[in-house]
């Protein structure tokens, strides 16, 4: 078996905030996206910020598109967005550093 002709995709749908994570198994019929693991999971519903995904979701770590297809096996990953610019925080950190040594 390749992967491609089995009869269902076992897969998960993963989402956390600060101190809570959902994880959510799912068996979907083989050709199924992201989007529709998602929308299968409930999550959405639960939490109506997940409503746009794009720029949202990933599989094992790896930034994705919710039109991407599952392979079994496959763990989807819905990211929060930022709450901080990543560069601007460490920009910020390095000016009052600055400012401490004089």
């Amino acid at each position: 078996m390749d992967g491609l002709d089995v009869e269902v995709l076992d897969v998960e749908v993963c989402y956390a905030e600060a101190g809570t994570q959902w994880r959510v198994p799912l068996r979907l019929p083989p050709g199924a996206t992201v989007a529709q693991a998602v929308a299968a999971s409930g999550l959405q519903q639960r939490f109506p910020e997940l409503v746009n995904l794009e720029g949202r979701v990933g599989v094992f770590g790896r930034p994705g598109s919710p039109q991407d297809p599952l392979m079994p096996g496959d763990r989807v990953e819905i990211y929060r967005p930022l709450l901080n610019d990543p560069k601007a925080s460490r920009r910020d950190r390095v000016r009052q550093a600055r400012r401490r040594r004089g």
